[in-house]
């Protein structure tokens, strides 16, 4: 028996998600479908991040075990041929029989695209959140660099969220102006139910000026969902990707597209 490591690609827009679901698509699902039109075994694709409904991946990593003797540089146009449009295998890789995608995972990165433009942009607002108020991007830096370190997220997870603690280190935590496009990017070393889409959601607070930076330090001091604001829509959501301290494709790099942050 064989671990193999994937990287994947996925448009989330017509997903329910990564993880599988008795009613709807999901990304699982199709990775375990193609898996056995490609080898004739039913695996369970376990996934490093179980991205929500409409959230996308550039980088999402996924093991699975297999009995097939195809080489891993042939599953990725083999998955391929069987994955539907909005999927795709970006690399394929041997990984140790102690690697867990989503166990072995030092940080996730992601990426969080608003957009501000006058206009409508179909070719664009399909993967980020449109935002016709005007913001204020100095005040929204400001509040999302606070939030680098290790504290307690409570004020930013969801309640439904079933983890037994709060508390995350942020590895990474910046607003960056790119034209008419504000991106927040966020590296962690695991992230809570909604969290990063509820960070946004207070930051867009902060940036149409209904919340001051000091109100928003306040907000993380408190934790109670409450005092943040409302959960951003998440189209405007990318897993980027996923870091491991020991890769197993660190020496399996040709042939794979590199994550971009």
């Amino acid at each position: 028996m064989r671990k193999l490591l994937l990287t994947i690609e996925y448009d989330g827009t017509d997903f329910h998600g990564w993880q599988l679901q008795p009613q709807g698509r999901t990304v699982q699902a199709a990775l375990e479908r193609a898996v056995k039109q490609t080898t004739g075994e039913d695996v369970r694709v376990v996934g490093a991040g179980r991205t929500d409904a409409g959230v996308h991946a550039a980088g999402q990593t996924a093991h699975f075990e297999t009995e097939s003797d195809l080489a891993p540089g042939r599953f990725v146009p083999a998955l391929n041929h069987w994955l539907p449009r909005d999927v795709s295998a970006l690399h394929c890789c041997e990984a140790p029989r102690d690697f867990d995608a989503q166990r072995s995972a030092g940080s996730k990165l992601y990426r969080y695209r608003i957009l501000r433009s006058t206009f409508r942009r179909p070719l664009r607002e399909r993967f980020a959140l449109r935002c016709w108020h005007r913001l204020d991007a100095a005040p929204m830096a400001r509040c999302a660099a606070l939030l680098a370190g290790e504290h307690d997220f409570t004020s930013f997870c969801s309640v439904h969220s079933e983890a037994a603690g709060k508390t995350r280190t942020l590895l990474r935590s910046e607003l960056v102006e790119d034209g008419d496009e504000l991106r927040y990017h966020v590296e962690a070393d695991g992230f809570l139910y909604n969290m990063v889409r509820i960070i946004v959601g207070t930051l867009l607070e902060v940036g149409q000026g209904k919340m001051t930076p000091d109100e928003f330090a306040d907000v993380l001091s408190a934790r109670d969902r409450r005092a943040a604001g409302p959960t951003a829509a998440a189209r405007g959501l990318t897993l980027m990707q996923v870091r491991y301290r020991e890769d197993p494709r660190s020496s399996h790099r040709e042939g794979h597209e590199e994550e971009r942050g």
